[in-house]
């Protein structure tokens, strides 16, 4: 019988994830480390294969957290970088919220997230072949 995945899996996995992207370190920096292919580290975030319990160890090492951070019960002392990063799904998210942290006018940043909040409103009501800006 094969072994499956469940919700806990792709929980550990988004963790992984999670504090991966915090590291700034990519899944081939990460596979490296471990002594994998960074295709194995991408079916350990997507929740497609388990992690075992000293590879897991193994990661938390790796990516400076105790083990228990990637469990409900995690480290109070470490910030839930899953939670706040849980919606980084792609490079692209990544990349912006990168540079407009490196934005030290505040005024700009607001302008830059009003225009941005703006367009993702317009995009709700209308064709993606008909947008306008």
């Amino acid at each position: 019988m094969a072994k499956r995945t469940d919700a806990y899996d792709i929980e550990v996995g988004r963790r992984i994830r999670a504090r991966r992207l915090a590291r700034h370190m990519s899944q081939m920096e990460l596979a490296d480390q471990l002594g994998l292919t960074f295709q194995q580290v991408q079916k350990y975030e997507k929740g497609t294969n388990r992690v075992s319990a000293g590879r897991l160890k193994r990661i938390a090492k790796i990516l400076e957290v105790p083990i228990l951070y990637f469990f409900d019960e995690a480290d109070e002392s470490v910030p839930d970088t899953a939670a706040l990063l849980g919606f980084v799904n792609n490079a692209r998210v990544l990349r912006l919220m990168r540079a407009y942290s490196r934005i030290d006018n505040h005024s700009l940043q607001q302008s830059i997230l009003d225009l941005t909040e703006k367009i993702a409103m317009e995009g709700h009501f209308s064709s993606p072949h008909k947008a306008t800006l």
